[in-house]
């Protein structure tokens, strides 16, 4: 009888570790992306950015002022310059900004109030959403194709006109190939 409880406990044990080690965990990978037509693939971290300008105080954009300068890239890769295709110009897109909202050298913030978002090109020439950008010439391999924006407040603003907040903006970019 001791015997039988012996047995009967061992087996009773090395159920319940059978049972245990049996799912010590699980997930899933999704894997997405796009095929595109183009001599070069995006850079999967250039794709979708986030870049913060941080706590700006609101006495330097009054009249027209800036926010330090915020640089970002669109990391290119794998170019393949063997077609005809080996320039590249970017078309930035999104909502005109400025006091009155219609200004398209200046990308519209949402939450903040009285400043909107300046771009520039790697030769600090305006970005026109838009309006694509100076023709760059591409490397065979990888490419840094590189821009720069600040917050700009509203001409004429002034400390009573510019809403304290949270802000924030996207703009889209399209690549075009000649």
């Amino acid at each position: 009888m001791k015997l039988n409880n012996i047995a009967l406990a061992t087996i009773l044990s090395l159920g319940m570790v059978s049972l245990a080690n049996a799912d010590a965990g699980s997930g899933k990978v999704n894997f997405t992306g796009k095929i595109i037509d183009a001599p070069c693939s995006i850079a999967p971290e250039s794709i979708d950015q986030t870049k913060s300008f941080g706590q700006v105080a609101n006495v330097a954009l009054v009249n027209g002022g800036k926010s330090s300068v915020l640089n970002f890239d669109i990391k290119l890769q794998g170019c393949d310059l063997s077609g005809t295709k080996n320039k590249v110009q970017v078309t930035f897109g999104g909502s005109s900004g400025g006091a009155t909202g219609n200004t398209n050298t200046l990308l519209a913030i949402t939450g903040a109030r009285g400043a909107s978002i300046a771009m520039f090109d790697g030769s600090n020439q305006p970005i026109t959403l838009g309006t694509a950008t100076t023709v760059q010439n591409l490397l065979v391999g990888a490419n840094t194709l590189s821009f720069s924006a600040y917050l700009q407040g509203h001409a004429g603003t002034t400390l009573a006109d510019i809403t304290e907040g949270d802000f924030t903006s996207t703009t889209n970019f399209t690549l075009a190939y000649n």
